[in-house]
């Protein structure tokens, strides 16, 4: 094990003294070895708990880094330990140590698993925190956090700010990717053949949980959100004694959790609550003219994805202008660390290109 991170380590270092800049890739290395658990250097961080304002909306969030370095905003996806997971913090502490400013805002919604469009605001008030001076930053989102954080990007007044975006393992049409957490099918087009992989369940219980405000019924509300504490609690544990419960909204919310069939999502997505059926549509990027985003994006996904299919990846850079597209084979979602020495160039080839925009912006 010692001598084949003895050889990646090698191989990052060839690499990053034949770039173009050879600072850069160096530090790309430096940043690639810090994710992969093989550290070749370790200077200090800070991380420093911080309050803002901005237009009279408080928020709350950590700085890493120092107080001159380009910023770079690092958006946490569903999860409930938030900005305080300890995988983005290590990824935040590294970002600090390649030499960017990192803030992570505290994301109420992503603490609560609830991903919506109102989190866009969230993202869109860090941008400005950071750019009062002027200047523009970069955003970096995991998973579903990627869709408000394109949104953000895309509103007036924070389009010209952000420079540049990594999309770790984002959606990109709504209802392909609830189809496929609901039935375990995806496919690019309709006159395509489907194609089925088994799904992580964590994505469809988060979406239940992201939504269930949203019904009207403060009964099924409640049950919903029990049925998916227990369920993220124990995947196998028994519900019936739950969905018996449950009114016309509930059961239309387990009409399409429940169903195997893809070509019958539409359908069953209609048949939701309107309120539930609009956030839906709001979320949903194929639906946006992605041609109006400035900022470069950069798209990192992997073909061993089960909450985001990897094709959401491909199809999210293609409906963007300057984007770019980085594929790798061990990702499992959203977890930075290079499985295998191909993973291993392809993502260094997208932290230079990260660590190019530090140079710019900063």
């Amino acid at each position: 094990m010692k001598r084949l991170a003895a050889a990646f380590l090698v191989l990052l270092l060839i690499l990053g003294l034949a770039a173009p800049s050879a600072r850069r890739g160096w530090e790309a290395v430096l940043l690639l070895a810090d994710l992969a658990g093989h550290p070749l250097v370790t200077p200090a961080t800070t991380r420093q708990e911080i309050a803002y304002t901005v237009d009279g909306r408080s928020h709350r969030g950590d700085l890493y880094g120092s107080g001159n370095s380009a910023s770079l905003i690092l958006v946490p996806g569903a999860a409930a330990a938030g900005k305080d997971d300890p995988r983005l913090v290590g990824l935040a502490h590294g970002l600090a140590r390649a030499g960017w400013r990192v803030l992570v805002p505290d994301i109420p919604g992503a603490r609560a698993l609830k991903i919506s469009t109102a989190d866009a605001l969230d993202i869109a008030d860090a941008v400005r925190h950071v750019t009062v001076q002027g200047g523009r930053t970069a955003v970096a989102a995991v998973s579903y956090a990627a869709v408000p954080a394109i949104l953000a990007a895309l509103e007036p007044g924070v389009a010209d700010q952000v420079a540049v975006i990594a999309a770790i393992g984002s959606p990109f049409d709504a209802v392909r990717v609830v189809t496929f957490f609901t039935t375990g099918f995806w496919r690019a087009a309709p006159d395509q053949s489907w194609r089925r992989l088994e799904p992580n369940a964590y994505g469809k219980w988060v979406f239940v949980l992201s939504n269930a405000d949203r019904l009207d019924d403060s009964g099924d509300r409640t049950l919903l959100a029990a049925i998916v504490r227990r369920k993220l609690s124990d995947p196998a544990a028994a519900i019936d004694d739950l969905v018996r419960r449950l009114g016309p909204q509930g059961r239309s919310v387990m009409a399409l959790l429940d169903n195997t069939a893809p070509e019958r999502v539409p359908e069953l997505l209609t048949a939701l609550p309107p309120d539930l059926a609009t956030e839906i549509a709001r979320l949903d990027l194929a639906r946006r003219d992605l041609s109006e985003l400035r900022a470069e994006l950069l798209v990192i996904h992997g073909t061993d994805d089960r909450i985001v299919p990897v094709g959401e990846g491909v199809a999210l850079a293609r409906a963007v202008p300057h984007s770019s597209l980085y594929v790798l084979n061990n990702l499992a979602h959203a977890d930075l660390k290079p499985g295998g020495l191909g993973d291993a160039v392809t993502l260094w080839q997208a932290v230079h290109r990260l660590l190019e925009w530090r140079d710019r912006i900063g």
